[in-house]
């Protein structure tokens, strides 16, 4: 679809508020919106509200496929006069909580793009995923501070504050966003800023999808074309390999300056025909590298993890837009089990329960894959924007990631509860909003992801911006006043 300018945007918002109360039929709604209006049974419901993470299964009243904001702002104020919750999705892979009986927005048509190479910013719709960003951005040797995958949905990724592959050098990718718009639970479009509503401008950044439906961003652009990384794949025999190569990297990543960002991941294959035969039955240790140095500079910092002998080595330089790859993550929907946790440095002891998990040695499972990727430097610094995000002095951010087919989701959650057992005494029990999924997206754990001092503001703006909760099919912060916190 043409781009849509805010102004025009906001003039559709105002129509709305003439139009009046909407009626409590939900087959009314479709006169109200220019985009598509699908309920249960009709053709394309069931894709409309599938989503990457397909562990999570959706059952709205209704899908409206907005054609615009002016069609998010009706749908929201549908939602109040029928006491349905909202739920919003443009990609489907933060998904958690299932958006049963809700008023489901599907932001995937919300397609503006463009680039101000003057100003170095992007204007960006909620319906873009960061490969259509980056492949905008750089031709004009500009680029976004992404994740790994170019599949995630933008909007998404920045509400949760955004750890970008960069994330020692720059900080959360929330530091970088200058306005967001959005609709909030009155129906109202708003554009936030630091000058214009500056504590809901805090607050969403970081404070997921509470406070309203963003529509659309503006985002600063590093002036960037190439950059150094890769990949370094360890195949480990016995874990007496394994705890020299894990070992080594965390002393190695305990000396890097802040322009090395990088994880370790560890994992072991079964033995089994789905597995690609060069890892079937295999462990291997696998070290990511992004360096924001020249080549040279990159070289020298590796050169350290070099000298282990990896069996694959891909680090290189190579242009901006590439780093994506690096992860090698899904293109496509998977069914797989997400947890996650921050932790403090890491000793030999909790070495030696990491490398217990993918002993080759070990018979039968568990398999799962174990992300450690390294915090510190910029994220420890506040940003010049204030966000609702942080790290709360964690030195590693862990990651879980499971195969969970439905005939074995309950053994894959206990494997997942298993691990952070056995790690719970370098757990520092928070968690980062974006990745916060299955139980620990339940109520009672959503507080682990922020500093107390900032969850009792969140919770406070909770109240004043969404007192009725049209927002909680999402990772739901409890609203209340300043005052009565507890």
């Amino acid at each position: 679809m043409p781009e849509t300018s805010a102004g025009t945007w906001a003039g559709r918002v105002r129509d709305d508020d003439r139009a009046g109360a909407f009626s409590n039929d939900l087959v009314t709604l479709g006169a109200r919106v220019r985009g598509r209006t699908l309920y249960p049974g009709d053709e394309g419901f069931a894709e409309s509200c599938s989503g990457w993470l397909l562990t999570v299964e959706h059952r709205p009243a209704v899908v409206v496929e907005a054609a615009d904001a002016g069609d998010v702002a009706a749908a929201v104020r549908f939602a109040a006069d029928t006491g349905r919750p909202v739920a919003v999705q443009s990609t489907g892979h933060g998904a958690s909580v299932p958006a049963d009986g809700a008023v489901f927005i599907a932001t995937g048509r919300l397609r503006e793009l463009s680039v101000d190479p003057r100003a170095g910013t992007a204007r960006i719709g909620a319906g873009l995923r960061w490969g259509e960003v980056l492949a905008a951005t750089a031709e004009h040797g500009l680029v976004p501070l992404c994740g790994s995958s170019d599949q995630v949905g933008v909007m998404g990724y920045l509400t949760g504050g955004g750890l970008p592959l960069a994330c020692r050098t720059y900080g959360f990718a929330a530091g970088h966003v200058r306005s967001l718009d959005l609709v909030t639970a009155d129906g109202r479009l708003r554009t936030v800023s630091p000058s214009r509503e500056p504590d809901l401008f805090w607050a969403v950044r970081g404070g997921k999808s509470n406070f309203g439906v963003v529509v659309a961003a503006e985002i600063e652009l590093l002036p960037l074309r190439t950059v150094y990384g890769g990949e370094l794949h360890f195949p480990v025999e016995d874990a007496g390999r394994a705890a020299q190569v894990l070992g080594s990297y965390l002393a190695w990543a305990k000396e890097q300056p802040e322009e090395m960002s990088s994880s370790v991941t560890l994992m072991r294959f079964p033995d089994a025909p789905q597995v690609p035969e060069e890892f079937r039955g295999r462990s291997l240790v696998l070290v990511r590298v992004v360096c924001m140095g020249d080549e040279e500079r990159g070289k020298r910092l590796v050169e350290p993890l070099r000298a282990l002998g990896p069996g694959k080595d891909t680090c290189r330089a190579m242009p901006y837009p590439e780093i994506t790859g690096i992860y090698q993550d899904p293109k496509n929907p998977v069914m797989v089990h997400l947890r996650s946790a921050l932790t403090y440095e890491l000793d030999e002891e909790a070495v030696a329960e990491l490398v217990s998990f993918i002993d080759p040695a070990a018979p039968g499972g568990p398999f799962p894959g174990i992300e450690l990727r390294h915090l510190g430097g910029a994220l420890d610094r506040p940003p010049a924007r204030p966000h609702a995000v942080s790290t709360q002095g964690a030195a590693f951010h862990l990651w879980l990631r499971m195969p969970a087919p439905p005939e074995r989701v309950d053994a894959v959650r206990g494997t997942a509860d298993e691990v952070l057992r056995r790690l719970r005494r370098w757990d520092t029990g928070a968690q980062l909003p974006g990745f916060q999924f299955d139980h620990d997206s339940a109520p009672d754990r959503v507080g682990r992801a922020y500093a107390e001092e900032t969850y009792r503001r969140l919770a406070a703006l909770k109240a004043v911006h969404d007192p009725d909760h049209l927002f909680r099919i999402n990772h739901t912060i409890p609203s209340a006043p300043a005052e009565g916190i507890a």
